[in-house]
């Protein structure tokens, strides 16, 4: 029987042209990313200026023009590497130099070029190197990736003689054949990510970004991009040094908006890397983790965001509110800067890339949310080599080294938080009604539970959200019954207790029937520890409605002075019930006279007395 022969064979790896358009559409997340990338580009070739513009003509319709003073490239380096996709070029050379100066790079994939066929079919690119010719290089990317081969596929390239947009040096690229409409909204966005491609807390001298558009209001007046003055004078600020070992040293500044409202404070802290660990359960499941990530520079900025904090700092700055909500919205989350140029997050969808808005659930008010925070943190790629971005801008790469930037990050985050707490504004007697349910509104807690249910989790773990709303509803209840003799002596009291009433029913009612709704959906069989919780806060939601319906009287709009009589030893057993557990706590044996001593005041005035 004849014996088969082995087959042994080489296959070469090849490429379909498609890859052009794939890579262009599916590494860049979004039109703006695309052209931040674009712009990183410029300033990876040295440039100290880069001018964005978005043209229309009859003839070539809408397109957008990327300029800079960059070193630009000569022909030997349009063909060995911007026409080599995902070429090793910038991780050989780190470093680009234009005289006597040097940068570090921000890129090292060799994708960058990708983002121009994501944002249109054509490109025209002009670029001149120092001591040689100016080139003209024009790429259709539809017809590339029409080709059936990879070694079929060219750019058309030629000398240019004459109208070099150059002074010296630098890069035009042209984009047409747009394949999305860019509206007002749209620039807007781009131009609010600009702003935050150079990190808004270092010194950006030496590099510029400018934007010109028809189609913002102005028409084509230029505009450089700048971060808001704003940014730059915190509330709350935690700045400092993380060594190689994982130490963390910062000091933590608390500057009252405006000043003079309260005295400014400062604090030196130090934090370990055992400390970090022992404190930090994601940490903890890693045995033997080290500090891997490598020495960095941080400074995370915060700032209360209720309506009345906003009204503060555009009152000081002389800003609108929605300047200044834009502003952190458009800054906001903890962004990390390689070399001085943004690595992450590029896109909206990734700012919460260290958790906070979800640890925020178990101590809503206290712990930070992303919109609360502008941070910046400072890496390089000599100190933090195994930091590496993810190919498509949006994450870290998972290692050793990434779960122990986040966790350290996420300490200092803790510490901010716990120095904000001892500086936030205290209730006093002085202070207005209005003030006692600043931080009573139930708007987070139903965000939280939407998105706790859009997650898909057990109820329970809506628990820490109802101990937190809890512990506000005693707050408040206990400032009422501390200050209420105070405002009792105002001629407005009437007033007065219609507002409280008003704002307590309203937030009890909120509460209420999402306590009615964890209640329902608890199996009676589940954790008794549950259960008691649940309980507890059901009779701190009655305990409230008591304290309303107290004040009820005075709020009555038919209320007048002495048209109600009171029974005087009724009123003292009513207001007792509200001190009832203060009495037992201390053992004291309380009686009330079982005498009815009419007096000629209103019952909710009496209680006000008493």
């Amino acid at each position: 029987m004849a014996q088969s022969k082995k087959i042994k064979d080489r296959l070469q790896f090849r490429l379909h042209p498609r890859v052009f358009a794939a890579l262009g559409a599916d590494l860049i997340t979004n039109d703006v990313v695309a052209i931040i990338e674009l712009v990183k580009n410029s300033y990876d070739a040295y440039a100290t200026r880069v001018d964005v513009r978005f043209c229309k003509d009859e003839e070539k319709g809408s397109y957008i023009e990327i300029e800079d003073n960059g070193c630009g490239m000569d022909y030997a380096t349009i063909e060995n590497v911007w026409c080599m996709v995902a070429t090793p070029y910038r991780v050989q050379n780190p470093v680009s130099q234009k005289g006597k100066h040097t940068r570090r790079t921000s890129g090292e994939k060799g994708l960058g070029r990708l983002s121009a066929a994501r944002l249109g079919n054509r490109l025209e690119m002009i670029t001149k190197a120092s001591m040689g010719p100016c080139w003209d290089v024009i790429v259709n990317w539809s017809n590339l990736s029409s080709h059936e081969n990879v070694e079929s596929c060219f750019v058309d390239i030629h000398q240019v003689d004459n109208d070099i947009p150059f002074a010296k040096t630098g890069t035009l690229l042209r984009i047409f054949d747009l394949k999305t409409e860019w509206d007002e909204d749209k620039i807007s966005e781009l131009r609010d990510n600009l702003s935050r491609l150079i990190s808004p807390f270092a010194s950006t001298d030496d590099f510029k970004i400018f934007l010109k558009t028809h189609i913002l209001q102005g028409g084509l007046e230029e505009l450089e991009i700048s971060a808001p003055e704003f940014l730059s004078k915190p509330k709350y600020a935690i700045r400092g040094h993380v060594d190689k070992d994982g130490t963390v040293r910062c000091k933590y500044e608390f500057s009252p908006i405006p000043p003079g409202k309260k005295e400014p404070r400062t604090s030196s802290l130090t934090l370990t890397w055992d400390q970090i660990v022992k404190t930090n359960e994601d940490l903890g499941r890693y045995k033997n983790l080290e500090p891997e990530c490598g020495s960095f520079d941080f400074e995370i900025r915060a700032w209360d965001i209720a309506s009345g904090d906003t009204e503060e700092i555009a009152k000081f700055f002389d800003e609108t509110k929605s300047h200044i909500r834009q502003a952190i919205k458009t800054h906001k989350g903890i962004s990390v800067y390689r070399d001085g140029i943004l690595v992450l997050p590029k896109s909206e969808d990734s700012r919460d890339w260290l958790g906070l808005d979800l640890r925020r659930i178990s101590k809503v008010g206290t712990r930070l949310s992303t919109s609360q925070i502008v941070g910046y943190v400072s890496i390089t790629a000599e100190n933090n080599p195994y930091i590496k971005d993810k190919s498509d801008r949006e994450g870290l790469m998972a290692s050793n080294a990434t779960v122990a930037f986040q966790g350290i990050l996420k300490a200092i985050v803790y510490l901010l938080e716990n120095e904000r707490d001892k500086d936030r504004i205290k209730l006093t007697d002085e202070e207005s009604l209005t003030d006692l349910f600043e931080d009573l509104t139930a708007e987070d807690m139903l965000a939280e539970m939407v998105a706790i249910a859009e997650e898909g989790a057990p109820t329970a773990d809506a628990i820490p959200l109802l101990q937190d709303f809890n512990k506000k509803l005693n707050t408040v209840r206990n400032a009422i019954k501390k200050r209420f003799v105070y405002y009792s002596r105002l001629a407005t009291v009437g007033t007065i207790a219609q507002m409280l009433v008003h704002e307590v029913r309203n937030r009890t009612t909120i509460f209420g029937n999402v306590v009615r709704y964890i209640a329902k959906n608890t199996d009676e069989n589940s954790d008794p520890n549950l259960l008691a919780k649940i309980e507890r806060a059901e009779n701190a939601i009655a305990s409230l409605e008591q304290l309303a319906d107290t004040f009820a009287p005075l709020a009555s709009r038919s209320f007048r002075r002495r048209k109600r009589d009171s029974i005087l030893e009724d009123r003292v057993g009513s207001c007792l019930t509200f001190v009832k557990k203060e009495i037992e706590d201390m053992d004291i044996t309380v009686g009330v006279p079982k005498t009815s001593t009419r007096v000629a005041i209103d019952p909710g005035e009496l209680d006000a007395i008493i």
